[in-house]
């Protein structure tokens, strides 16, 4: 089967996020299985115009503003026509590719971003948005639907799709070759990994922590992730004000075996994400025994099992995110069991088991 990809990322685009690493999982496992993978994407500085990685087939054009026109254009140029299926991923908007290849079309959908319009836009801008979101999914009634959580599912269903077109894959996590058994930290340790943005959360985190630190519950703060240079800046002298900038570390990018020995050594996870597809980083840090905290937020709570794995959040305040954190922090003999939890959780996700789940879809295309 020779399947076309379309996303406005790659994995070697050093802006990607947890989309781009299921994608490729997914993309490497289906060429292993036999089949042959394109994907078109956005280019990045540095980039090369063609790739080959894992034996998927990368061609990189434009940038993430005009890909999806640029998409368009190379389809009509031939690409199309040595193309069985076609996977058109939505990141704020699909390639609308249904408009043009229908009945090769298959969408995968990692979250749906209707309810954060209002977190980013004045009221009306959001409004509008909105509308924008709902028209260009109607486009895609009718066309088979991959969805990575039930939170994602149940979006798409409030937005008009029907429940039968779309199934909710199952989702994995990327492991260094040697997975690392750190010793925890002596001193009480939180650690955040993401990208540094408003939509995660970080400031609320920074000021959790700092209700933390106040309290001598928590002494240190590791921030795992890179952002906007003004953005970090800002949330840097955020540190500054509240008075706990000596106890907060910014890691910047980091590999992923550094990410996992941050994880192991760290004591709990804090994810105050607004909303996620799937909170990827939550396993990640479950595997190696790091429970976690975060919202009551789409795509959270498909990974935290509230008091079993990690604890949730409904009330989205620093001051009701630093309460959860103390009981985990303070209550021993609920953190062991939230570490088994998560730990055993987390070592049921598998890669091989989506990749396998998604080309049953595929085929169903054909």
């Amino acid at each position: 089967m020779k399947i076309l990809i379309l996303n406005w990322r790659d994995i070697n685009n050093p802006t990607h996020g947890g989309a781009e690493v299921l994608t490729h999982e997914l993309a490497r496992r289906w060429v292993h299985l036999g089949h042959r993978v394109k994907l078109i994407t956005s280019g990045f500085p540095g980039a090369k115009r063609h790739e080959v990685i894992d034996g998927v087939e990368i061609s990189r054009y434009g940038r993430w503003w005009n890909i999806h026109l640029i998409a368009f254009f190379l389809y009509a140029a031939g690409a199309g026509k040595r193309t069985d299926v076609i996977v058109d991923e939505v990141h704020w908007f699909p390639f609308f590719s249904v408009l043009y290849a229908k009945k090769k079309v298959i969408l995968l959908v990692c979250e749906v971003a209707t309810r954060l319009f209002h977190q980013i836009f004045p009221h009306p801008v959001a409004r509008f948005w909105q509308i924008i979101e709902r028209i260009y999914f109607r486009l895609y009634r009718g066309v088979p639907v991959l969805a990575i959580s039930s939170s994602t599912k149940q979006a798409l269903v409030e937005c008009g799709f029907s429940d039968d077109t779309i199934t909710v894959i199952p989702m994995g996590i990327s492991l260094p070759a040697i997975l690392p058994k750190e010793q925890k930290e002596k001193l009480p340790t939180l650690i955040f990994v993401g990208r540094i943005h408003e939509l995660k959360g970080i400031e609320d985190a920074l000021r959790a922590f700092a209700i933390l630190h106040l309290r001598a519950v928590a002494n240190k703060f590791w921030i795992v992730g890179t952002g906007e240079a003004t953005y970090v800046s800002s949330v840097k002298a955020l540190a500054q004000r509240l008075g706990v900038s000596r106890s907060v570390q910014f890691f910047g990018r980091v590999s992923e075996e550094k990410k996992f020995a941050l994880l192991s050594r760290a004591q709990v996870l804090i994810v105050p994400s607004l909303q996620e597809g799937w909170g990827l980083v939550v396993p990640e840090a479950g595997i190696v025994g790091t429970p976690a905290v975060g919202y009551d937020v789409a795509g959270l709570r498909d990974v935290i099992d509230n008091g079993k794995t990690g604890l949730l959040v409904r009330n989205h305040k620093p001051e009701a995110l630093a309460k959860a954190v103390e009981r985990v922090f303070r209550e021993a003999t609920m953190y062991k069991k939230l570490q088994k939890e998560a730990g055993k959780r987390a070592r049921k996700a598998s890669w091989d088991q989506a990749a396998i789940e998604t080309l049953r879809q595929l085929k169903h295309r054909l």
